[in-house]
């Protein structure tokens, strides 16, 4: 399995527009972060983990020409807007690419896409098909999907393991019974806002916090503010087994 960490950054990504401090003036390309999503290949699938605003050019710069199911964690702009994207891969693999989250992710996407799903389809929409799932294992093809619950402020999301792999993003709060669900991971891919508490997000310790508790052998943060501080800053001071996500990073599992 590799996971290709397509970006690391917050829902106004890094830099953010006038901005001008030290993590957004950086020249350091570990500093630049697209909003958050990852591409997982497992066996002969690639599995899309959101589609946000960046799309494009993250798959562009990924080199990604086939999709085999996108998952959702939720339906902030910032995890779905870039949904529109997918059409090359339609015309590309010539087939229907299916959606997953939680039911209420898809009736949004649904609302916010709605000429994607019209009876009579305006020429070269999307092709797409929802499929609701509850937080309990589902099967994409012969790929099981454990979903793990997790609180983003009051907002119920998920975040998702597959096989010895778990991806968490956005999440402020996770339950003493989803966290048993992360143990013996050879990967977690987690979100870490930055070093300052916050209402809706984890902060780097709680984080930390996380990772002692669920003892995966890697770490990975993701959805990483300018905030936190510059990488070169940041890195040095994490557990050997915990890591600065970088944009475009590939992680062998």
């Amino acid at each position: 399995m590799q996971v290709r960490l397509l970006g690391t950054g917050t829902s106004q990504g890094v830099p953010i527009i006038g901005c001008h401090c030290p993590v957004c003036s950086s020249a350091d390309a570990r500093d630049k972060r697209l909003r958050t999503s990852a591409l997982v290949s497992v066996d002969d699938l690639n599995i899309l983990i959101d589609t946000g605003p960046d799309l494009r050019q993250q798959l562009l710069r990924a080199g990604v020409t086939r999709l085999d199911a996108v998952l959702y964690t939720h339906e902030h702009k910032d995890h779905t807007a870039g949904l529109d994207d997918v059409r090359p891969i339609n015309f590309l693999m010539k087939q229907t690419l299916n959606l997953y989250g939680l039911p209420r992710v898809m009736r949004a996407l649904h609302r916010e896409f709605e000429y994607a799903f019209a009876t009579h389809k305006y020429p070269g929409v999307p092709t797409i098909a929802l499929n609701p799932v509850q937080p309990k294992p589902f099967f994409i093809q012969d790929i099981e999907i454990q979903p793990i619950k997790v609180r983003h402020l009051a907002l119920p999301i998920l975040g998702y393991r597959i096989r010895n792999f778990a991806y968490i993003t956005d999440a402020s709060f996770i339950a003493d019974t989803e966290l048993q669900k992360l143990t013996g991971l050879e990967v977690l891919v987690i979100n870490s806002l930055r070093k300052e508490e916050h209402y809706s997000h984890f902060n780097l310790e709680q984080t930390l916090n996380v990772i002692r508790q669920v003892r995966p052998a890697r770490a990975y943060l993701t959805h990483v503010s300018h905030e936190m501080g510059t990488y070169e800053a940041v890195a040095p001071t994490l557990p050997d087994n915990v890591f600065l996500g970088i944009d475009n990073e590939v992680i062998t599992v």
